[in-house]
């Protein structure tokens, strides 16, 4: 079989398919037929090296996080799920790998995949929900009535965020691009705002939760957004903004840790309806490497991209 796989950090030149021969699943594994995987911003941060003090430096490197599929084999200690069991998930960050026809990857990453959801849909969902439940609810502890600022609402995460903020019945205020404005309500925000123009003074000191899902707010205006005691989270942060996260007790930022009882709860909440992330296109493995390259330079799609197989 054939993987997508790079053969140092850098630029998306090194990104190629290339032949791939997978090894039995360990005992704690479940080695999985993929019927479709979602592009995330994490994926060339990971090859750009950007988390190379996590992903050390044996190459070649698989490519992808975000997986949906079907179960073929499992190891000696996997008692839950079997061959034919229909999953979502993701792989390691260290060990990436979900833009294959398989993969293998830890029983702890994975969760069943509800019958009702197609392949696609169950793909777009881990890396996003995750990234929102972790920082609103593990690290924010976004709680009934307060006010929270979403910086990207329009993108995957800041709709899960939305849709999280919502279900625990805070007030919602985004920063969307232009396009984005006109569905602010239809997003769920209280308030959109677009993000081309300054922050109105108005706002200053209104929220208990600044949330930058797109890591372009500036720690000024983070500082200025939240209310005393507030809190200013960061899923993409400088290296600045990582120093000021270790010297502040008002900043923190969040990697995607998406373990099952994480997911789970993502899960149970799109079930319910409450939560989904648009797809905007689906492709084909063979044209993922020029699609990378493309949103990595700056193409805009309103939802994700999910690679189907």
């Amino acid at each position: 079989m054939e993987r997508l796989q790079y053969d140092s950090y850098g630029g998306t030149e090194s990104v190629r398919l290339a032949p791939f021969a997978m090894p039995k699943p360990k005992a704690d594994e479940v080695a999985v037929r993929v019927a479709a995987a979602s592009i995330n911003p994490m994926d060339w941060k990971l090859r750009r090296g950007d988390m190379r003090m996590f992903t050390g430096w044996k190459f070649p490197r698989a490519v992808g996080t975000d997986f949906a599929g079907t179960v073929e084999e499992v190891g000696s200690k996997v008692c839950d799920l079997k061959p034919g069991d229909p999953v979502l998930g993701t792989v390691s960050i260290k060990g990436s790998g979900a833009f294959a026809p398989r993969l293998i990857t830890r029983r702890d990453l994975v969760v069943e995949k509800p019958h009702t959801w197609s392949f696609i849909e169950a793909a777009s969902l881990p890396i996003a929900g995750v990234t929102a439940w972790l920082v609103l609810v593990i690290n924010a502890g976004l709680q009934r009535g307060q006010s929270l600022f979403i910086n990207g609402a329009g993108g995957a995460v800041g709709h899960a965020g939305i849709a999280i903020a919502r279900d625990i019945g805070a007030k919602v205020t985004g920063r969307v691009g232009p396009r984005s404005i006109a569905q602010g309500h239809d997003l769920g925000l209280s308030l959109a705002l677009d993000y081309t123009k300054p922050l109105p003074d108005a706002l200053d000191g209104s929220f208990d939760v600044v949330f930058d899902a797109h890591g372009s707010l500036s720690p000024r205006d983070g500082d200025r957004l939240i209310k005393r005691g507030g809190m200013v989270i960061d899923i993409a942060p400088t290296p600045y903004k990582f120093l000021l996260a270790l010297l502040s007790q008002s900043r923190k930022f969040v990697i995607a840790d998406v373990k099952a009882e994480y997911l789970q709860h993502v899960v149970d909440l799109a079930t319910a309806h409450k939560l989904a992330i648009p797809i905007a296109r689906t492709i084909a493995l063979a044209d993922a490497p020029a699609l990378l390259a493309s949103v990595e330079q700056g193409e805009r799609v309103d939802g994700k991209t999910v690679i189907a197989f």
